[in-house]
């Protein structure tokens, strides 16, 4: 059996990357910044697969070189998918861009050094962006987002930073280790606790009754679920290896998001998803008190959307119907008492 590193095991990406590969068969290592969390992760994980002693955790920081060694060692691949979230009110590049672009950078050496196959990294279509404000877009992965955008934010930036470091170390550094890069669109998908809620409160605040209506916004979005397998076909496929891949599904508006919970949810939670779409000068006022929100303005009325027909053609991957995400996703909300 092989044996694959997952780094930010704690996190709603990594919990079902580890979930997929031990359904597989492989033998999965773990990263997690304090080894308390290590049983946390694996009860999650365990709510839909037995890990048996397929599954072991290792301390490691993205901001030290303190256990790399030891968590790659006796590794075939590596699945990367630790970095800095990009939410906080306080997110800048000073706190954003140095952990995602050091952190890629040692991780790729540590699994260089030990001679691993192949490092999957998962970037993020934030990476592979047209301008926020230009035209309505569909992007493929010859595109990369400009760091220069003045309506970028530093999430976005961490990511184009973090993915070029990549390609640049391994085209000087890599050796025969092989570099693939995941770029997966807006994640969602049902969670496996309250530890691991990852983006998907982006649905919750939409039954919940917190949210007074919905912004003329929209996203391509992958299940959570689709990307693990993704990301696992980008690691075996021979073809794979160099190559950027979009993993999306279908585009949807928040508020179509909204209508299909209200019809596919029970009741309190159908009555409570919000009605009513808020209108751009709405948005752009509570942006200013909230700098989550700021994220979004440059993009209200546009639909910058992305396509995977090259993971689709090369991985042989699809991904499933975006209700049916959007459903599973409450539901999971709703079974943990999250929303």
């Amino acid at each position: 059996m092989e044996t694959v590193l997952v780094t930010g095991g704690t996190g709603f990406v990594a919990s079902w990357q580890i979930v997929e590969l031990l359904r597989r068969g492989y033998i999965v290592r773990a990263t997690v910044r304090s080894l308390s969390k290590a049983e946390g992760v694996r009860a999650a994980v365990s709510t839909v697969v037995d890990p048996g002693n397929r599954l072991s955790f290792v301390e490691a920081d993205l901001l030290s070189d303190a256990g790399w060694a030891e968590a790659v060692k006796g590794c075939d691949y590596v699945l990367h998918v630790a970095s800095p979230l990009g939410d906080a009110a306080d997110a800048s590049d000073e706190t954003l861009i140095p952990p995602a672009r050091d952190g890629t950078v040692r991780v790729l050496r540590a699994a260089v050094a030990a001679g691993v196959k192949r490092v999957v990294m998962t970037s993020s279509t934030a990476a592979c962006a047209s301008p926020l404000q230009g035209g309505d877009s569909n992007n493929d992965e010859t595109v990369w987002t400009d760091l220069n955008d003045p309506d970028g934010t530093a999430y976005r930036r961490s990511k184009v930073v973090a993915e070029r470091a990549a390609w640049d170390f391994m085209a000087q550094h890599g050796g025969a280790t092989e570099l693939v890069t995941v770029l997966p669109s807006a994640i969602l998908g049902p969670v496996l606790s309250r530890d691991t809620l990852g983006s998907v409160m982006v649905v919750g605040r939409l039954f919940s009754g917190t949210m007074p209506g919905a912004p003329k916004v929209g996203f391509s979005v992958v299940d959570v679920r689709d990307l693990a397998v993704a990301q696992i076909l980008a690691m075996t496929t021979p073809g794979a290896a160099g190559e950027r891949f979009i993993a999306c599904g279908d585009y949807m508006m928040m508020s179509e998001m909204a209508a299909v919970l209200r019809k596919g949810l029970p009741e309190p939670y159908a009555g409570r998803t919000t009605k009513r779409t808020l209108p751009n000068f709405v948005v752009r006022l509570a942006a200013r008190r909230d700098r989550r929100l700021s994220g979004i303005v440059p993009t209200l009325g546009r639909r910058h959307a992305f396509n995977s027909a090259k993971a689709q053609r090369v991985l042989g991957w699809k991904s499933r119907p975006t209700r049916d995400t959007i459903l599973e996703t409450a539901n999971s909300l709703i079974a943990v008492g999250a929303a």
